[in-house]
């Protein structure tokens, strides 16, 4: 017995031992790779740069603040979620060039963020080594209000954007989201694998295709883009309608898959589907169908546009605000009418709530006695709720390969499945993580199929991944193929042309082509 004892203490120490062996090996390449970058970035910088005011390793007093400041999703904001051993912060071109080029003299993985919705983390987390290379502060604007364009760097967000446009005219802003954004970029910034810089003349027109909606992150690192304004009325009408199932919400979800997609191109109506309780009775359980809309027009010509295609809803001129195109941005935004533009600044730096969303396409209407068994589960599940929005008008005009994005031509709305919570823990994390994955199945019979569609910025890492320092062109077609469709072979021909070694990857990027034996 004491023999035992002896042989099982030795045997925990040389565990211990080598444990600590493995840790302090770890470290220790950990220090030569950052020394090797260090060095390697201030010999493709200018000498004058202060390169220690742009890189932050782990030991850095503000590389926790930094890292957290654009994490959007809170359940990828653990004490286990991987960090990366260095967070760059560029702040003018040479600066992005040198850490693309210094990153890959050292064989890491370079994972870059802008500060976007980014809802699985994919611009900062990865299972292999890795740096971030963070665009924040390149968020520089010029607009151009007599050529209708501006110049507006990646690490902008949309709000900077209306704001500073909304600064030089009252009468332009700018379509984004929902695949409109790519049909007015005019030119772009990229640098390349090579370190590289390129614009649309010295990239050609097959990568400039590829980056306006296939995930510029799979090819370079985009720098700015040239956008075209668009013109817009002084004045615009925004509403939003209710409905729960005691007052027919279940004919009014219906008329809206008949009406959203094919009404007047000047008229946006999103719906919001969520379970809640009664208006008369609160211990009972109902779905609150609420239409969000933005027409470019007045009240009174909207008012009578759907009393003669909508007249199930019953719109007033009471339940309607009419307003500058920037104010109904900030409504939007679930700002109150009134409030300064100044708000668009904010940033919102670390204040992520856990969440996970998923998508998918429509393409006949859902029938309204299936709209029922919907409702159902919803009220079961207690917490996910549904976006519909609608597709149709301008863009159902768009050719589906006029842009990586195919899913504007055939389909009458794109779903969002949310679900977003307070609570940390993975017990909590394992209930509300279910819910949408419930429901997602839930509506295979009503969705596009073959392949099930998906809305590439809402990604979502359940339809499939690349698996930690792979390219497979099979694993890449499992979820490219649902987000692209025809056009994912095209992307794949084009990242194998200008990466071929795919030194920009993650978890969901297009893969080169397998090479040949």
């Amino acid at each position: 017995m004491a023999k035992a004892t002896t042989l099982l203490a030795i045997l925990l120490v040389l565990v211990f031992n080598l444990s600590c062996f493995s840790s302090l090996t770890l470290a220790a390449r950990d220090d030569s790779v950052y020394e090797s970058f260090l060095q390697c970035l201030k010999s493709k910088t200018n000498p004058q740069d202060q390169i220690s005011d742009i890189v932050y390793p782990q030991t850095n007093l503000s590389y926790t603040s930094v890292l957290r400041a654009y994490i959007r999703n809170a359940r990828l904001n653990t004490s286990t979620t991987p960090k990366p051993l260095i967070i760059i912060t560029p702040k003018q071109i040479s600066h992005v060039q040198a850490a693309v080029i210094c990153t890959k003299r050292v064989d890491y993985q370079l994972k870059i963020r802008s500060g976007g919705h980014d809802y699985e983390g994919i611009s900062y987390i990865s299972n292999v080594p890795f740096f971030v290379l963070d665009m924040f502060n390149l968020r520089s604007m010029e607009v151009d209000v007599k050529n209708e364009t501006a110049w507006v760097q990646s690490g902008a967000t949309l709000g900077e954007l209306y704001y500073k446009i909304r600064k030089k005219s009252k009468v332009h802003g700018f379509p984004a989201g929902y695949g409109l954004a790519v049909d007015n970029v005019l030119d772009v910034q990229m640098v390349d694998a090579n370190g590289k810089l390129l614009d649309r003349k010295t990239m050609g027109e097959g990568l400039f295709w590829a980056i306006r909606g296939g995930g510029g992150g799979s090819f370079g690192v985009i720098i700015s883009y040239k956008i075209r304004l668009v013109s817009v009325p002084e004045t615009v009408t925004v509403f939003r309608v209710e409905r729960t199932l005691e007052e027919n919400a279940t004919d009014f979800v219906f008329k809206w898959q008949l009406v959203a997609p094919k009404t007047d191109n000047g008229l946006f109506m999103r719906m919001l589907l969520q379970p809640s309780t009664s208006k008369t009775n609160k211990t009972q359980k109902t779905i609150r169908a609420s239409i969000v809309a933005l027409y470019l027009g007045n009240a009174d010509t909207l008012v009578s546009l759907l009393a003669k295609e909508f007249p199930e809803m019953e719109l007033k001129k009471d339940n309607c605000n009419e307003t500058s195109w920037i104010q109904s941005v900030i409504w939007w935004a679930n700002y109150d009418i009134g409030t300064s533009p100044e708000v668009l600044l904010d940033r919102d730096i670390d204040s992520a709530k856990f969440l996970k969303r998923k998508s998918d396409y429509v393409q006949t209407p859902i029938p309204k006695d299936k709209l029922n068994g919907i409702w159902q589960l919803m009220i079961e599940l207690g917490k996910t709720g549904l976006v519909f929005n609608p597709y149709g008008g301008r863009m159902s005009e768009i050719p589906a390969t006029k842009t990586p994005f195919p899913h504007r031509a055939g389909n009458l709305f794109k779903i969002q499945y949310s679900v977003t919570w307070d609570e940390a823990g993975s017990t909590a994390e394992n209930e509300y993580l279910s819910q949408p994955r419930k429901l997602y199945r839930y509506m295979t019979p009503f969705v596009s199929k073959n392949p099930r569609g998906a809305f590439f910025p809402y990604r979502d890492l359940d339809i499939g991944v690349m698996k930690a320092g792979k390219n497979s062109y099979e694993e890449g077609s499992v979820y490219g193929q649902k987000y692209f469709n025809g056009n994912f072979d095209r992307l794949v021909k084009v990242k194998t042309a200008v990466d071929p070694d795919n030194f920009f990857r993650n978890e969901q990027s297009i893969p080169t082509l397998p090479t040949k034996a």
